[in-house]
């Protein structure tokens, strides 16, 4: 299984980055950075699957593809600003990963609006 493999690596990681904090503070954060993206090419393939089936669900529902590419940003973007937070928080400096995660939550917040217009306008018309 797949989870075992980004569990060792993060492991390892993790160790890896304890041992090298006490010799060299700068190098453990690169060992962390690059545990971290070794994480996120191994579920490459992972994604690649879940925009398949994404793409399914449009082809045979009929909405409007840009409903659902907006809620994949909107998730994409939640992924990346908690895991852009968790290296900020690791490498010391969590006042940035607080403003890394408000900006998160402000362009999800944006880009979701549409998608609540659009069901308040349906719920209107339906009234």
């Amino acid at each position: 299984m797949d989870i075992f493999k980004i569990i060792g690596v993060g492991v390892i990681t993790a160790i890896t980055a304890l041992i090298v904090r006490q010799i060299k503070p700068e190098v453990s954060i690169i060992i962390t950075i690059t545990g971290g993206v070794l994480i996120l090419l191994m579920l490459v393939e992972s994604l690649t699957s879940i925009f398949s089936v994404f793409n399914q669900i449009i082809e045979k529902s009929g909405l409007e593809s840009g409903l659902f590419t907006t809620i994949l940003k909107i998730v994409g973007i939640g992924y990346i600003t908690e895991f852009s937070a968790n290296l900020c928080n690791d490498a010391g400096v969590s006042s940035i990963a607080d403003k890394i995660l408000l900006g998160g939550k402000i362009i999800i917040l944006a880009l979701a609006l549409p998608i609540v217009t659009n069901i308040l306008n349906i719920i209107s018309e339906l009234l």
